[in-house]
């Protein structure tokens, strides 16, 4: 097999474990707005700050509503590792996905429970119960009441990988007469149970060497000091094109790659968590910095760079279509700034003048190097707007974030994103919105086609969708993330990616049988309907 095959069957691969950790990540936005909210308003000293100990002291029912807002915050980030379980084998299993889904969730508990007994077995016990500290401090924690091994969300990644894979093969196995009750589905729980007795064992010998494996990475990567934060900042955005963002900072976030603290006695590792045991905690003044560095990045380029970048495009484009496009990329840079949505603004550049879309990543490493550099500390859930701003920065208050140093970047990052799109747009004559030969409609890819093809009615969107994807049957796996729809399809050059742009899409990325349908934030409806119209075709 050619290099290309193997790696468009990796690009396949890589492409649906990303969709699957894009399901568990979708959900931490709600879990940071209780965790945020009610993290800040049961603080003594926010309520004291703004003067409401009447209304939201101690005991009042504000108080202990806060309270359980972020305790029910903490406790989904707490269960993210059986989150990414389930989320993987849902994302990876084939047909009857239920089923992968329960089969996984169980597996999770064996594999820990292994791991708890052999950690009792192997290790004797102190006097008051607890295991013996002969593993390195810092590699036992506690999973669902469980005292095992701390794997964090590569525990549920790998439960989730290594049970679709047993549910792929086995769902439809056929057993003898006897055993026959036992066959099709209800045989991927009982073959999971056995087969996660094995990897909890497995990872009871060989987790402890991986530990200290991912610790000395982070290690490696804090060590690069603001250039590893640049790096990081770069390769975040080089690889929103290929959707493949997920698989890269998810281990940042949620494992010891993104650091490791002790936080009111529990030790907690990655990025976003840290953020967030801080946020929860009554005694941090200051939120770490070397946590936020993997997250406060996003900020400037995500609320000054792009909307700099759109009013540029509005101030190039033709006198007599800036009507027409100013209330396009009005939306665009408006959904940005609020939410941290950037692809509409992204993709409409990256297929005109793909050189420009690397130096916006080269502009977002630098804003998460700079970020570091000013020690500012303002942490997120999902993308960086000014929703998460104002939750995780302006009411935290300076002393704890430095938000306000987060000011003087935005407008040096709209003004450096204004000028520098204009520029090179005027000088290569780039086809930006507005910018289109006359006999052409001006697009901001997503709005308008969208808009276009539902004025048009939903049916006819979906068949294009259907004819620019091949036909029915050549359609696999379908899904989606936040902003694109993600497939396999049988027989790739049946794809016809201007049929595709005509029912809404911004772009289209196909690497082998692996493809991303990009249509921004509408996707959520998009994938829904286009199921039900397949299913009724």
């Amino acid at each position: 097999m050619s290099v290309h095959k193997h790696g468009s069957a990796a690009f396949a691969v890589l492409q649906k474990i990303g969709r699957s950790f894009f399901l568990p990540i979708s959900v931490l936005p709600v879990a940071g707005l209780l965790l945020g909210i009610g993290a800040s308003f049961s603080n003594p000293d926010t309520v004291a700050l703004y003067g409401l100990q009447n209304i939201m002291g101690q005991g009042t029912l504000l108080n202990h509503i806060f309270i359980l807002m972020s305790a029910v915050g903490t406790a989904v980030f707490a269960n993210l590792p059986l989150m990414f379980a389930m989320a993987v084998a849902l994302g990876m299993a084939n047909e009857e996905k239920a089923v992968a889904v329960l089969s996984s969730a169980i597996a999770f508990i064996v594999m820990h429970v292994t791991i708890n007994n052999l950690l009792v077995f192997g290790h004797s016990i102190l006097a008051d119960g607890s295991l013996a500290e002969t593993v390195r401090q810092g590699t036992i924690g506690t999973v669902l009441g469980i005292k095992t091994l701390e794997m964090g969300v590569f525990g549920g990644i790998i439960t989730g990988l290594g049970v679709a894979w047993l549910h792929n093969r086995y769902y439809k196995i056929e057993l003898p007469v006897v055993f026959a009750f036992f066959g099709g589905v209800r045989f991927v729980p009982i073959i999971s149970t056995f087969a996660f007795i094995v990897v909890g064992a497995l990872s009871y010998l060989i987790w402890p060497y991986v530990q200290q494996i991912i610790a000395a990475s982070g290690t490696l990567v804090l060590k690069a000091g603001y250039f590893g934060t640049f790096i990081f900042g770069f390769m975040e955005r080089l690889l929103i094109p290929f959707g493949l963002h997920h698989v890269f900072y998810t281990p940042f976030w949620y494992t010891a790659l993104g650091g490791t603290a002790t936080i009111d006695g529990q030790t907690v590792y990655g990025a976003q968590k840290l953020f967030f045991a801080e946020l929860a905690s009554p005694s941090v003044k200051h939120f770490s910095v070397e946590a936020a560095r993997f997250m406060t990045g996003k900020y400037a380029f995500m609320m000054g760079g792009l909307p700099g970048a759109a009013l540029a495009m509005y101030h190039t484009a033709k006198p007599s279509k800036r009507k027409i496009v100013g209330g396009l990329l009005f939306s665009a840079a408006l959904t940005s700034f609020l939410t941290g949505i950037t692809e509409p603004i992204e993709f409409t550049f990256l297929f005109v003048a793909p050189f420009m879309f690397i130096v916006h990543c080269c502009f977002a490493g630098l804003s998460f190097m700079l970020s570091h550099l000013l020690n500012i500390a303002v942490g997120t859930t999902f993308s960086c707007g000014l929703i998460d701003l104002t939750l995780y920065g302006i009411l935290q208050g300076n002393a704890k974030t430095n938000w306000v140093m987060l000011l003087p970047l935005f407008l040096a990052y709209f003004v450096g994103y204004y000028f520098f799109f204009k520029w090179a747009i005027l000088k290569w004559n780039l086809q930006t919105p507005g910018r289109e030969p006359d006999d052409q409609e001006s697009k901001l890819y997503t709005k308008a086609d969208y808009q276009a093809s539902k004025a048009a009615g939903k049916n006819e969107q979906l068949d294009l969708i259907i004819e620019g994807l091949g036909g029915k049957d050549n359609l696999e796996n379908l899904d989606c993330c936040a902003t694109r729809l993600r497939l396999n399809v049988k027989k790739p050059e049946l794809v016809k990616e201007d049929l595709l742009k005509k029912s809404g899409a911004v772009g289209v990325i196909l690497k082998g049988h692996g493809i991303q349908v990009i249509y921004g934030p509408q996707v959520s409806t998009i994938k829904p309907n286009l199921e039900t119209y397949l299913k009724d075709k």
